[in-house]
């Protein structure tokens, strides 16, 4: 996850600023001891030393061991709402400019202070106390585990997920969102998802997240235009680390009543995605999604797995032109499968491909043809099957990797995944008997190279039709005539 710096503003620049900075730092100091400021002028001073903070040049008192002191005094100390929402305006300015202040909180024991203050009602200090905490997970030695056990972290983190998820209900969903709703879910988010990251043996701490993550993943509207833009990616992106497998969490994953309906809201967000997202955007924002499905589909129940084969691999009405052509998502996911210039999510999507087939080679060239499949088992080093370019029989009205299950059949062109009787035909001019034997010699040659590249294990089609007696060599009359 990267961190972006916050814009300065224009104002007092060089000397003259480097005075003002120290001037209201002595005072906001001063006003620790003695109280001699106002909750106007203190407020005043705090927001003139934010400005002041936003470029870090020349504002060397801030960023000091006594000047972060003096603002987490102002930030947890005070009573009042808005003193203390400024102050921390200030240290999370400074700690995003500074690695070395994030060390200096913790210091001074103020992690402990962030989680227990966490539990506030006001989206406005989650957002706050959220985006500080999260800069302690990086370049520092913050005891996550302890900020667990004994500062209620992952209860608070859940509590205001259950708060943000409660603005979705039935009686609320017509009332107007305040903006700071989505900018305080979003930096829950992403201190939930690093936690997870580098706290996994406190993972079950956070199941209590997971019914109000996919309340909002549900009940949130979903843009065309930008499918995945915050919070959606982080809602998405945060069930990734959770133990899907657990009883619990596995039940909640696939109600009852309903278990393909979050499947169903994962696969629409993916649609959307592939429709509009691009290369980079590609990469960094749809791998994700489908990582995700690939480890939903692990622990779904039969019924499930069904269902996302059908919804995600090619159907038979996708088999009458060759695949990956069309604006079916099934033909989306296999030209990205096959794209070089989006890495990740040409992984991310042949990993899902291949977990779909049951993660059997054989079974991904029948459901995807062996020109999109053929690129993920050699990278991977799975050994291509034997026989995998002769005509394949697939089952109508199943999407499944059991021939039990299939009933009615249709031949299919291995490579194209197209069934043979909507190729185009092509009427070419019958071959003479010679040219029918130079072909079969350069084929004998070629399945020869290919057997010795050791990338694939393949039967030599023209050598077993000799040894079958399918193959008859023409004789010096033959040839002569």
């Amino acid at each position: 996850m990267s961190l972006s710096s916050p814009s300065s503003l224009p104002g007092v620049t060089g000397g003259a600023k480097l005075k003002e900075v120290t001037r209201l730092m002595d005072q906001l100091s001063l006003d620790l001891k003695e109280t001699n400021l106002s909750p106007q002028q203190r407020d005043n001073s705090l927001e003139q030393l934010k400005v002041h903070g936003r470029d870090p040049n020349y504002a060397d008192p801030i960023f000091t061991k006594e000047g972060i002191e003096t603002l987490t005094r102002h930030a947890f100390d005070s009573s009042s709402p808005t003193t203390s929402r400024n102050a921390l305006r200030c240290l999370a300015n400074a700690m995003l400019l500074k690695e070395n202040t994030r060390q200096i909180f913790i210091d001074l024991g103020c992690a402990e202070k962030a989680c227990d203050k966490l539990c506030s009602d006001s989206r406005d200090d989650e957002f706050l106390l959220c985006r500080l905490i999260l800069l302690t997970t990086y370049g520092t030695s913050v005891k996550l585990e302890r900020l667990i056990d004994q500062n209620h972290l992952a209860e608070n983190i859940c509590t205001n997920l259950g708060r943000h998820a409660e603005q979705y209900s039935a009686e609320r969903e017509s009332a107007v969102m305040d903006p700071m709703e989505d900018m305080a879910l979003a930096e829950s988010l992403k201190l939930l998802f690093n936690i997870l990251h580098f706290c996994p043996q406190r993972l079950g701490a956070f199941s209590p997240a997971l019914p109000h993550i996919l309340t909002l993943i549900d009940k949130r509207p979903i843009s065309s235009a930008k499918p995945l833009e915050a919070p959606t990616g982080s809602l998405l992106n945060s069930i990734l680390n959770l133990p899907l497998d657990q009883g619990e969490i596995r039940a909640r994953l696939f109600p009852k009543e309903n278990p393909s309906t979050y499947v169903d809201r994962f696969v629409d967000i993916l649609d959307k995605s592939t429709k509009v997202y691009v290369d980079d955007e590609l990469d960094t924002l749809v791998s994700p999604v489908t990582a995700l499905l690939q480890k939903v589909y692990e622990v779904a129940g039969s019924a499930v797995q069904k269902h996302m084969r059908e919804l995600l691999l090619p159907t038979f009405e996708d088999r009458k032109q060759p695949l990956g052509r069309g604006e079916a998502l099934s033909a989306r996911l296999l030209r990205i499968s096959a794209s070089i210039t989006t890495p990740k999510v040409q992984e991310s999507i042949g990993s899902l491909l291949f977990g779909l087939s049951d993660k059997d080679a054989r079974t991904l060239v029948e459901n995807i043809g062996y020109g999109y499949a053929s690129g993920f088992l050699v990278r991977h080093k799975i050994p291509l099957p034997q026989n995998a370019l002769e005509t394949q029989d697939i089952g109508i009205g199943e999407s499944s990797s059991s021939a039990a299950s299939k009933k009615a059949w249709k031949a299919v062109n291995p490579i194209t995944g197209q069934t043979l009787e909507s190729e185009p035909q092509v009427d070419l001019p019958q071959m003479t008997d010679e040219e029918k034997e130079r072909e079969a010699e350069r084929l004998f040659v070629l399945f020869e190279r290919l057997k010795k590249t050791g990338v694939m294990d393949v039967t030599n089609p023209v050598a077993a039709a000799v040894q079958e007696g399918r193959f008859e060599e023409l004789d010096d009359d033959a040839e002569s005539d």
